[in-house]
């Protein structure tokens, strides 16, 4: 299919960003970002600190491609052409307050039924355990929409009371109709989601396009986790 920008697509508004924010964005991920830690089980879970922003999807999503992008490190998240490879929690670090995560990709057929379990069982106990993080980036591929294994992660998320995000990826291999038509369909998918986020981010990797945006919205996440609570009227 032709590729596009994801402004190009009609009956949506991309999250409203100023020139600040999305400055502030790029600067946050102009750091040396480099892998921190991995950990296979709760007892390997690294101590918390800071603030925590997680990405998930399924096998092949891009995850790893986006993870590159964002940071601008061509070899930062290891891409693999076998599904189902990252079988651990990655955690990247540029020695601010902010830890990236790269969680297991899901819904890849092939894998082993044990190993599937162990890594269900691994980022239920992150999803559950970890005060720090502030939201989860669920990444879809924009040729495909939510499928039943995206649905059931949602769920999770939402059982949780993990607040998370839809970022659609693969984005310029999409024409502006279809793309648009997904974009909706995800809305309405999330619209009444208790942890959902209602905006929808659309990226790609390989053109660059939504990446400032999902930069600047990990960046306002991280502002808004800065400021202190606000007290409650006497």
């Amino acid at each position: 299919m032709a590729g596009t920008s994801p402004a190009m697509t009609s009956n949506w508004e991309p999250m409203p960003f100023t020139a600040d924010e999305i400055e502030t964005g790029r600067k946050l991920f102009a750091a040396e970002w480099d892998f921190a830690t991995a950990a296979s089980s709760l007892a390997s879970l690294p101590r918390m600190t800071g603030v925590e922003i997680a990405l998930a999807g399924r096998s092949n999503v891009g995850k790893s491609s986006l993870i590159n992008a964002l940071t601008g490190r061509n070899a930062l998240a290891r891409t693999s052409h076998t599904p189902g490879r990252t079988q651990e929690l990655i955690f990247f670090a540029a020695g601010g307050r902010l830890v990236l995560t790269d969680m297991p990709g899901y819904g890849y057929a092939q894998a082993p039924k044990a190993k599937v379990a162990a890594w269900t069982s691994l980022i239920h106990d992150y999803l559950r355990g970890r005060a720090n993080l502030a939201r989860v980036y669920v990444l879809i591929d924009a040729r495909h929409g939510i499928k039943p294994n995206d649905d059931e992660v949602l769920r999770t998320l939402d059982e949780a009371a993990v607040s998370y995000q839809i970022a659609l990826t693969k984005a310029d291999q999409m024409n502006p109709a279809d793309l648009a038509h997904v974009i909706a369909a995800t809305q309405t998918t999330i619209r009444e989601r208790p942890a959902a986020f209602p905006d929808v981010l659309v990226t790609s990797a390989r053109d660059g396009s939504g990446i400032p945006e999902l930069r600047a919205a990990i960046a306002r996440l991280l502002a808004e986790r800065a400021l202190p609570p606000r007290r409650r009227p006497s």
